[in-house]
């Protein structure tokens, strides 16, 4: 039994793109980096990222980060959390990132 995603939940699954040296490398292979909600499925970001931008996705990969203490003098709080997802397109398919102005 699937279950079905709704087309306008889409667009609040991916936050936003990640723009990091490491990202920017895995350009070169086809791969893409976003910052999704904490609970997205990789189903529903396949969904997301395929209505969004209009390519083929291959694969799915998800990261999420571990929860790290942040201490300000003596009261300690927790970083925000936050679930990056790695986006393989099809052979051809791009986002474009940088439109030109």
């Amino acid at each position: 039994m699937t279950k079905t995603i709704a087309q306008r939940d889409l667009p609040d699954i991916i936050r936003r793109p990640l723009i990091t040296e490491k990202a920017t490398r895995l350009m070169e292979n086809n791969q893409y980096s976003f910052e999704v909600a904490l609970k997205a499925t990789k189903p529903e970001i396949k969904a997301a990222v395929e209505a969004m931008f209009d390519v083929k996705v291959i694969a799915v990969n998800t990261i999420r980060q571990a929860l790290k203490k942040k201490r300000v003098g003596r009261f300690v709080g927790y970083k925000p959390q936050y679930k990056r997802a790695i986006v393989r397109l099809a052979e051809g398919d791009t986002i474009s990132l940088f439109p030109d102005v």
